[in-house]
């Protein structure tokens, strides 16, 4: 399901122009906003004509904390007007002009695309750069998918368990970087608080089933399977006990060491369920997965960019055995494994669906915030790896991709997700003055 928003509309008209016409389009598109999904519309519901007006919808707006504002310009208008509803609504904005009506007797009826000029070129003159600007009959629901993900991750609250792995260093946030870019909160727990969690014997159980049904266990001895099962339980309760729309875990070395196994598989089944769970403590995959997450896309996955094979023009998204398990291609057998830290590596072993696949990293690098946005195309292959992979081709040649990564230090995590997300990424990314890598 999309996050749910808010948001605010309001039309701006001129006597000079033909109002009347502007006020039955905008009585259409009220209709028409009444249809969107997961969004709630508080509508201002005059024509904004005079300075007053928009001080009036502004003032009512500011009272429905929404979450971006529409502003159609029904016709020309004042420049004041827009510049009025930012004083008090600094949220992200849609410049929505109408395409030009018939001519009456050889009269301009509407000029709403100069309306759009005018109030673009203010707000940037003035600094204001968080506007996106169309001429349509519709709202452009890319727009709103935006609003959505800056929504869910302004909203969310992220944990992270341990640290980033060992070496890791391009994994590294600022929390109050991290802060000022998202509007998120990162809060820190020791590994111990997520593998004592407390659970009951009912939930340890209803994983064990679950464990039992989605794998073939016989890789792996029935106290591993045990241990997954409740490290699943323990990973779900906490993340509910701590109200957190994501947690990043440091999965590895000490994880295997200490409690027994390490969590990959245990994590894929969580996963399952839509709970976000980025490997290796890596906090920008996390808001990554919940951005997707946020456009409606079903359990993202956070893999490693693993191989290529420049004869083939594909490579392999891979990661040591925690993509969530309702990803699975329906067809290999879905196995648990140990080939990793000593034996103690309990990690998920299938080969993923095919199909269309959107690829996002949010990367910072100093003061420079980056979106890496890609579109992949999920092929079939056999299982012939341990951990859980999907080979894809892209739509610009393999090579140029990895240099795209390479060339501007991608952090080797990236968010996958099966659909085509990539537009309103480049809207989010660009309203909030962010590098787009495409």
């Amino acid at each position: 399901m999309k996050q749910h928003i808010t948001l605010g509309i309001v039309c701006l008209a001129r006597k000079t122009f033909d109002y009347h016409a502007a006020g039955e389009i905008f009585n259409r598109i009220k209709k028409d906003l009444a249809t969107l999904p997961s969004a709630e519309c508080a509508i201002w519901p005059e024509l904004v004509i005079e300075i007053d007006d928009a001080k009036k919808a502004a003032r009512f707006l500011s009272e429905k904390h929404i979450d971006g504002l529409v502003c159609i310009s029904g016709t020309f208008h004042l420049g004041h007007l827009l510049l009025e509803l930012k004083k008090a609504l600094p949220q992200p904005v849609l410049l929505w002009g109408l395409p030009e009506l018939p001519y009456d007797g050889g009269k301009i009826r509407l000029n709403s695309v100069c309306g759009v000029n005018l109030n673009a070129s203010n707000l940037y003159k003035a600094g204001v750069r968080n506007y996106h600007a169309i001429v349509s009959r519709s709202i452009d629901t890319d727009w709103v998918d935006a609003i959505r993900v800056r929504k869910a991750l302004s909203s969310a609250h992220i944990g992270i368990a341990g640290f980033r792995a060992h070496g890791f260093f391009n994994l590294s946030v600022r929390d109050l970087e991290a802060y000022a870019r998202f509007g998120v909160l990162i809060d820190h727990y020791e590994l111990l608080d997520v593998y004592e969690q407390p659970v009951s014997e009912s939930e340890v159980s209803r994983w064990n089933d679950i464990v039992q049904k989605t794998f073939d266990t016989s890789g792996i001895t029935e106290e591993q399977a045990k241990k997954t099962a409740i490290l699943a339980a323990r990973i779900d309760a906490f993340m509910k006990q701590e109200n957190l729309s994501a947690l990043a875990i440091r999965c590895w070395p000490e994880f295997a060491a200490r409690y027994g196994t390490s969590p990959c598989a245990a994590m894929s089944l969580v996963q399952s369920e839509s709970a976000i769970l980025a490997c290796e403590g890596d906090v920008e995959g996390a808001l990554s997965m919940l951005a997707h997450k946020a456009l409606g896309a079903e359990t993202p996955y956070l893999f490693d960019f693993s191989q290529v094979d420049f004869d083939e023009d594909s490579a392999l998204l891979w990661h040591c055995g925690v993509a969530p398990c309702n990803l699975w291609d329906g067809k290999c057998v879905r196995s648990l494994d140990t080939y990793f830290a000593g034996g103690k590596g309990v990690t998920a072993d299938f080969v993923l669906k095919t199909g269309d696949i959107s690829i996002l990293r949010f990367d910072n690098s100093g003061d420079a915030q980056r979106i890496f946005l890609q579109r992949a195309h999920g092929i079939p292959m056999d299982k012939k790896l341990r951990g859980t992979y999907v080979k894809v081709t892209f739509d610009a040649p393999v090579k140029e991709v990895l240099e795209k990564v390479v060339y501007n230090g991608i952090a080797h995590h990236a968010s996958m997700a099966y659909g085509d997300f990539i537009r309103p990424l480049e809207i989010f990314g660009r309203i909030n003055g962010w590098k787009i890598i495409q």
